[in-house]
């Protein structure tokens, strides 16, 4: 018996070695083609590309140390503000803000249903006043249960953009509902200083609502119209009974939410004022002014006796 391989496979067997040595200098051939096109890309790279691809790619291979070093000082600066806090004349400061931080069941609602009515800069500052709102809210001692509403249009596009954060915020309900459609018409007090009614109280079970507007005075009276058009409570914060202003009452909405969370605090209207309004406003209270009147009415007084008995 023979073991030599029939002529047919023998045949067979070389046309599969020269298809495949065809195969393998064709791979070759075009891996040294590719190469040679990369070399030439290079080549023909000005100096200034090169330089801006090896400061990329170098970018890249460092981008988990930066990460890295990024996290540290974070945590480096936690550890300097709470050894800060704890060697303060007051050493148990850091405890006492753990210890006495009580959520308040207030609802505090800040209405973004007027983003039509606002340009893009009006828009962009209303976020800056909301993400205050935020950070003032997250250390309070009596935070409230705070809630964006109607969220939407050209406030939330700018989120996207400039803060986009805002998704991982905490203790805050964002919703683009209508806050008709959340709470219970009852629960329901709109603050606004076209209001005739004065807020003497908070009612910790009411839902407060702050008009998101920045406008300038061009939409004069609209809280107070969309709040009568609902058939909902209203009232003003009772400023004119503590502070005489220099500009007009209409306040900042972070400075409305402040004043409320520092009244949560303080439980005194007056205190809650000047804790939060700032030096521009001209704020100062109405006592002071009351007294000095009556002083300089004592002086005129006297003045007159003095030219009376003189005649």
């Amino acid at each position: 018996m023979s073991s030599e391989m029939p002529p047919e496979n023998i045949a067979s067997a070389k046309i599969t070695d020269v298809e495949e040595n065809t195969e393998s200098s064709i791979d070759l051939k075009a891996m040294k083609e590719s190469t040679l096109k990369k070399m030439e890309g290079i080549e023909a790279m000005s100096k200034r590309q090169r330089k801006k691809l090896m400061k990329q790619k170098q970018w890249e291979e460092l981008r988990d140390l930066r990460k890295k070093k990024r996290k540290e000082k974070r945590l480096k600066r936690k550890l300097e503000r709470r050894s800060e806090l704890e060697s303060s004349n007051d050493g148990s400061i850091w405890k006492r803000l753990h210890r006495d931080v009580v959520p308040s069941t207030l609802r505090l609602i800040i209405d973004c249903s007027f983003d039509s009515l606002m340009e893009l800069k009006d828009v962009k500052k209303l976020h800056k006043q909301i993400q205050r709102c935020y950070a003032e809210n997250r250390k309070a001692l009596h935070p409230v249960q705070f809630y964006l509403t109607s969220h939407g249009g050209q406030l939330k596009h700018n989120m996207d953009e400039t803060d986009k954060g805002w998704i991982n915020w905490k203790d805050i309900y964002i919703k683009p509902e209508h806050y008709s459609e959340l709470m219970k018409k009852e629960d329901l007090v709109y603050l606004t200083s076209d209001s005739p009614d004065i807020l003497n109280e908070l009612d910790e079970s009411k839902a407060y609502i702050i008009g998101g507007l920045v406008d300038h005075n061009h939409h004069k009276g609209i809280t107070y119209k969309r709040a009568q058009e609902l058939g909902i409570s209203h009232a003003q914060l009772p400023l004119g009974i503590f502070v005489k202003m220099n500009s007009r009452k209409v306040l900042a909405v972070n400075h409305v939410f402040e004043i409320i969370l520092a009244y949560l605090e303080k439980r005194v209207w007056e205190e809650a004022f000047f804790t939060v309004l700032p030096p521009r406003k001209g704020a100062r209270p109405l006592n002071e002014i009351t007294d000095a009147s009556i002083h300089k009415l004592k002086e005129s007084e006297e003045v007159q006796d003095e030219v009376s008995n003189r005649d």
